[in-house]
């Protein structure tokens, strides 16, 4: 991938103007610092209340600067979905990670070569095969993998079910290696959990699959240290984590479309945007046109099976207020279209004109990015708000 270096240039220095929205070229990411924090307060303070330790999902930012707000600036635990994401991020400083995407046999020299450098990095796992193969590198390497069985709780994905036969036997494999370490699952099915009740019983029901497994294995004599638990919209529904060491959250640091829509933040709430130019009009069709296809918010249509289609954005001007009405409905590569609903006026937008669009999946949209653009919305609400500072991604997409 070709680096824009509008998404790597350093902001301006106090010698010269400063650098605003209007200026880079577009289309570009930007994160808004403000909503930011104010998300990771909100998390923070909810684990605090209900006792358990937060271990933050990286995956979504890929950066070392959003993972600073999380912790106060100082390395904490985190998650990540790539080695490549743990292995930036232990260069960072962090030496604590869960990779929680299930570890495939050829990858575990590089989990090894991690725990030589002091980095504790857990592993993830679902199968006799796949402990077989980390309590076999691990006496071979003669340094404990710290591994975690995944336990289904909801049918979405991978992991076994907490009464499944094969998950003593598979605890009691990692255990005389030394290296069970505990048990995690993520409630895949609350993305589609609309409403605080729903989410609330999803979040009961992936706090009980875990605690039961964890107390299966314990009941066979073996150590479990971590009961770890999350997703978003769990992790701001759950009311007690009884049993439960951690919760896991990512997309909870931006949000998006997808997490409005479900009622588990406002609009208000989105961190993330895409700033994108208008570049042509269809009058006979009702279209504006810019250039920002899916190459700049992906193809992501996950508000498409909500009951309000958010179409591939909401679409506001620079300063972040919604332009009534106005969607982005289509998108080729690298065109947007633009239209109104709800008999909203189509706007005038002369060609030129900068807007910003709130994606569906924030994970998918910062993918497609270099880097952010930072603004703080608490500052600066002039017409073409301030560039802070540009927060490179880390390489691990």
């Amino acid at each position: 991938m070709t680096t824009d270096p509008s998404a790597t240039r350093p902001a301006a220095s106090p010698t010269d103007r400063p650098r605003t929205l209007a200026d880079p070229d577009t289309p570009f990411a930007v994160v808004d610092a403000y909503r930011a924090r104010r998300n990771i307060e909100r998390l923070a303070r909810r684990a605090d209340r209900l006792g358990v330790a937060l271990r933050p999902h990286v995956k979504t930012a890929k950066s070392l600067d959003v993972a600073a707000l999380l912790h106060d600036g100082t390395p904490g635990p985190v998650t990540v979905s790539t080695l490549a994401e743990a292995e930036a991020f232990a260069d960072g400083g962090y030496t604590d990670i869960t990779y929680a995407v299930g570890i495939a046999p050829h990858k575990l020299p590089r989990v090894i070569a991690l725990l030589r450098r002091g980095v504790t990095l857990r592993v993830l796992l679902d199968s006799a095969e796949q402990a077989a193969c980390v309590a076999g590198a691990a006496r071979a390497a003669g340094i404990a993998v710290p591994a975690q069985i995944e336990i289904d709780c909801d049918g979405h994905r991978g992991g076994l079910r907490p009464d499944a036969p094969g998950l003593v036997g598979i605890g009691r494999v990692l255990h005389e290696a030394g290296c069970l370490d505990g048990v995690l699952t993520h409630a895949g099915e609350s993305y589609f959990a609309h409403g605080a009740e729903e989410q609330r019983l999803a979040a009961e029901n992936e706090r009980d699959a875990a605690v039961a497994a964890a107390g299966r294995l314990r009941a066979a004599g073996l150590p479990v240290q971590v009961v770890s638990v999350g997703s978003t919209p769990t992790a701001h529904a759950a009311e007690d984590l009884t049993g439960v060491t951690e919760l896991r959250a990512g997309n909870y640091v931006f949000f998006d479309l997808v997490m409005a829509g479900l009622g588990v933040c406002a609009v208000d709430d989105l961190a993330l945007s895409v700033v994108v130019t208008v570049i042509g009009h269809r009058p006979e069709h009702g279209w504006i046109i810019t250039d920002g296809g899916w190459m700049a918010m992906s193809r992501d249509r996950g508000t498409s099976a909500q009951p309000r289609d958010q179409g591939y954005g909401l679409v506001t001007d620079l300063t972040g207020r919604p332009v009534p009405g106005l969607v982005m409905t289509a998108a080729s590569q690298e065109h947007g279209t633009l239209t109104a609903r709800d008999g909203a006026r189509l706007p005038d937008l002369p060609v030129g004109t900068r807007l910003r669009v709130l994606p569906n999946h924030a994970c998918a949209t910062a993918a497609q990015h270099q880097g952010y653009h930072v603004v703080d919305s608490a500052r600066d609400t002039g017409p073409a708000p301030a560039i802070e500072a540009v927060w490179p991604r880390v390489n691990g997409w």
